[in-house]
This record gives C-alpha cells, structure tokens and sequence, in this order.
C-alpha cells in the first residue's frame, strides 16, 4: 500500500461517513436498482439515509417506498441495519454493515395530520423538511414569491416532532420560514442538503445568516452534489471540497456534513420533473430571469460580452440542468 493509501486508510478509521440524504427510485415495485446500495459499502460510508418521499406525493406513496425499503433490507440483514437508535449505527459499525434510516422531503406528507408524524418515526424516518420548493400548511418553499413564515400549523408540527425525536430539515424550505423553523425548535434544526449561497447564488443554496443560525442550534449543514448547486454543473470532487472548506471555515467542523442527493435513476428523475411542473417551474423561471437581468447587464457595459452568444449558452445549460436533473457523481469519485 501507498503512503498516501496508508494516510487515507489512518484517516477513515475510527471515523463515522453518513451520506444524509440518498434518493433511490420511488416505485415500491421495482427493487431494481436497491442493489446499488453496496456502493456505498464500497466507499466506505457506513450510514445513508433514503428519501421515501418528497412534494406533492401522497400519505399512501411515501408509505407504500417505506415498506419496500423496509422489507427488501430485512431480507438482507447480513449486510445491512435498519436505524431505530444510535446503538443501531454502532452496532452495524462493528458488524461492518451499512446502517438505513429514512426521511421525507416535505411536510406535505403529513397533510394536515399531526399524528403521522410519529408514525413516521417509528417507521424509521428520522428527519423531515418542512416545505419542498413550493408551500404547504407548514410554511414556504424556497421557490415561493412569497414567504410569511411558520404557519400556527407549522409550529404544531415543530413541536410533535420534537416529542418524539425527529429532526426538523430546512432544505428546500423558505428562508423567513426556516428562520422562524430555527426559533422556535428547542432541539437542532438541519439543512440535509443545502449549500452556501456565497459560491453560488441559487435559490436553493443557503446564505451565511441561515448557515449560523442552523449551527447556533447545534445543527448540521449537509454539502449537496448536484451540479446546479455547485455551479456551471461542476461536479468535480475539488469543487465539492471547496463548498465543505467554506462552510467548515465558517460554522464549523461540528456542523457541516454531506447529503449528496445523488440520483441513482436518471429517467425516472426526468418523468417527476415533467409530472410535477408546478414544484420545479419557478425554479426555471427564476434562474431565466437572473440571465435575463445579466443580459441588461451585458448590454449595458460591454465588458464581458460583444453579442448574446455566451447567455444563449448560459440559457442552455440552465435548462438542461432543470430537464436533465442531477449530475451528481458517487462511487468512482472520491467524496
């Protein structure tokens, strides 16, 4: 073995990977791709966490991925651990298994019921978001025009998931609602998967006052994969680093993580953003109405643009990332 080998080996022992935030395909009668959980295993990560559901998806969706990905992992306890404590995770760290947990993007999930939540948690999933891009009876999306906080709902629902342990996530969330999210929680507050607005101003990205504010809570700020939020589709492991130098020179080694939000289904990620426009839309429209602005910008100065080639360029791009989806790499890449 290489020195190097031999410094990364000495840096990996002894030390927990959880990738917080995995999207395996949502039909509960496909167990086609669950396989490629191993490589995870071959990456050395010990934990992932699944999504079950996000968005618009109805109690019955997020309930029937639950039991697929329950059962198809207790048929399989001789490589894998479904996650009900931290013992769970300690224990599979010893017997070299990959732990499970769940969670859910989205309070949609719950509708206007108090009591799923807790269901939920003895299902296995352990963290939830509060709004996915759009709102709903908890608070505001990140895509929304407008955002008046935590609804009376919303803290309700704060609270029930305080009782019975389930972490509260603010990714994907409005920024005055994840405030107000941040205020009132007694327990920490996470971003899964959110990176720092100063390298790249996306509305999904999140700026330095809501990375503090998560951190103040004793949370945890999770560094995304996806291209989109990394700039120009820049998927380059370097690059990643450089978002998690930002956040750890910022918050904290304590506080920042990963929640890689990789896709292992391309064409089923391409069908969702085509059936549920109206989740993804405003986030095209916004990202076209900042290159519309920079083309004013361009007109006005010249300076680093004779002609509209490089924002019909810049156009393109925006939209394949919307319509193409995730570019987000694991497994060959070092992460």
């Amino acid at each position: 073995m290489s020195e190097h080998a031999d410094s990364e080996a000495a840096l990996i022992d002894g030390r927990l990977f959880w990738d917080n935030h995995s999207c395996m395909p949502l039909r509960p009668l496909d167990e086609s791709f669950l396989p490629q959980l191993e490589r995870y295993c071959r990456a050395n990560v010990q934990v992932v966490t699944l999504n079950v559901g996000f968005g618009e998806q109805t109690i019955e969706q997020h309930l029937r991925m639950i039991a697929q990905f329950r059962r198809w992992v207790s048929l399989r306890m001789d490589a894998y651990r479904l996650v009900r404590s931290v013992a769970d995770i300690e224990q599979a760290v010893r017997e070299r298994k990959l732990a499970i947990t769940f969670d859910i993007e989205g309070a949609g999930a719950i509708g206007d019921q108090l009591s799923l939540i807790s269901m939920y948690y003895d299902l296995g999933v352990r963290w939830m978001l509060m709004a996915y891009n759009r709102g709903n009876l908890v608070g505001a999306g990140c895509h929304d025009a407008e955002d008046k906080g935590l609804t009376k709902f919303g803290r309700y629902v704060v609270d029930e998931m305080q009782r019975v342990g389930m972490v509260a996530c603010c990714s994907h969330t409005g920024r005055r609602t994840s405030l107000d999210v941040m205020a009132c929680s007694h327990n920490p507050v996470i971003f899964s998967h959110s990176n720092p607005k100063k390298l790249c101003d996306h509305p999904r990205n999140i700026d330095d006052e809501l990375m503090r504010a998560c951190a103040a809570t004793s949370g945890v700020v999770g560094i995304n994969g996806v291209g989109l939020f990394l700039g120009n589709n820049d998927v380059r492991t370097e690059n990643l680093v450089r978002y998690i130098d930002y956040a750890v020179s910022l918050i904290g080694v304590d506080h920042v993580g990963i929640g890689l939000d990789y896709v292992f289904d391309q064409v089923e990620l391409k069908e969702m953003l085509a059936s549920m426009r109206t989740v993804f839309l405003l986030a095209a429209v916004t990202i076209l109405s900042l290159l519309l602005r920079r083309r004013s910008n361009y007109r006005k100065s010249r300076k680093h643009c004779r002609d509209l080639g490089t924002l019909r360029s810049m156009s393109q791009k925006s939209w394949a990332a919307i319509i193409c989806g995730l570019r987000a790499r694991f497994g060959n890449e070092r992460v």
